[in-house]
Formats: structure tokens, C-alpha cells, sequence
């Protein structure tokens, strides 16, 4: 006899809420920080030589999302020049040093 599956969109809701989601996202935030951490780009005429290097955080919540119905993990840099690495100036090229991150660590 074949299983039966119902779901049950609550049900969906909860596990999406749970400790341990909440976890597994910040997990994965985690390695994703590692990453952007060892290739951040350090100028060695600048005097916040290794500021943007040091500076990247992590954070959870379970209450995230557009509708804030799931558990979610951020990945920020906050140095105020933390966007002209990543995005690049007229004068300096970009980095993207967050979206290569996210896509090679975040799974797994």
C-alpha cells in the first residue's frame, strides 16, 4: 500500500520556526562569513589596513523573511566602505566579496 502525505501549511510554518532551523541557518551564515573573511581584500596603504577583513558579523532570527514567517541568518559587513568593495566605484573595480561567499559557502 502506497504512503499518504498531507501538508498542512502550519505544520510547514512551525518547522520553519524551530531551534534548530534557526540553527542550520546561522551554520551556514557562519561559513559564508568564513569565506568572505579570507578573501576580503586588504590595502596596505590604507590606515584601517585589515578594518573591512575583521569586521563581518553574523545574526539569526526566526521571525524573518518577507513575511517574516521563517527562521533566516544575515551575513553583514558594517565598515561604511563595506558597499564600494563590494559593488566597485567610477575608480575601483568591484570585489564581490559577499555574493562569491554566498555562493560557494553556503551549502553543506
Amino acid at each position: 500500500m502506497a504512503a499518504r502525505f498531507t501538508m498542512k501549511r502550519k505544520g510547514v510554518g512551525e518547522m520553519l520556526r524551530t531551534p534548530s532551523m534557526q540553527a542550520e541557518m546561522l551554520r551556514r551564515a557562519e561559513k559564508i562569513k568564513t569565506i568572505a573573511q579570507t578573501t576580503s581584500p586588504v590595502d596596505a596603504n590604507s590606515p584601517h589596513l585589515v578594518h573591512y577583513k575583521e569586521s563581518w558579523e553574523t545574526d539569526s532570527t526566526s521571525r524573518g523573511g518577507r513575511r517574516r514567517d521563517r527562521a533566516v541568518a544575515y551575513v553583514r559587513n558594517p565598515a561604511y566602505y563595506a558597499r564600494w568593495v563590494e559593488y566597485g566605484t567610477e575608480k575601483v573595480p568591484a570585489h564581490h566579496v559577499l555574493l562569491r561567499a554566498a555562493q560557494s559557502g553556503g551549502g553543506n
